[in-house]
């Protein structure tokens, strides 16, 4: 029995689903939904602006509360409780590394952007880098 799932989310659809499959299929599971904000740099669109911030983490959270809102919704339609995580930097490195502390992780087959060829170019697929090299069981969902 899994007592503990991770699941990454962004404000995509699939990262919806994702935590809809998590919070039904483990139903005695603690639930954390994790939301990476980009690092700042010139090839990161968004995180750009986190580097004129004076708080990195406190924006960080601020960016990441839209979608710990929706998260909630989610959980309160189930009748279930979650925990919520902020992580900062590379999407798929977050999870990775923050996945041994979980039985499994439960995440959406595509995230916000993955239309976006560039982006996709740049950053990478961060649901098959996280299921070729997380150290637990990873369930796509889509």
């Amino acid at each position: 029995m899994l007592s503990r799932v991770l699941v990454p989310m962004d404000d995509s659809d699939h990262a919806e689903h994702a935590l809809e499959y998590a919070l039904d299929n483990h139903p005695d599971a603690e639930v954390t939904v994790l939301h990476v904000v980009g690092v700042p740099s010139m090839m990161m669109g968004d995180a750009v602006g986190l580097a004129l911030e004076d708080d990195i983490d406190e924006a960080a959270a601020d960016r990441a509360e839209p979608v710990f809102e929706r998260a909630r919704a989610i959980a309160d339609e189930r009748d279930r409780e979650i925990d919520t995580a902020v992580g900062v930097g590379h999407p798929a490195r977050n999870v990775i590394d923050r996945a041994g502390d979980y039985d499994t992780v439960v995440l959406g087959s595509h995230g916000e952007d993955w239309r976006r060829a560039t982006r996709r170019f740049l950053v990478g697929n961060v649901a098959e880098t996280v299921s070729k090299r997380a150290p637990v069981p990873v369930t796509l969902v889509r």
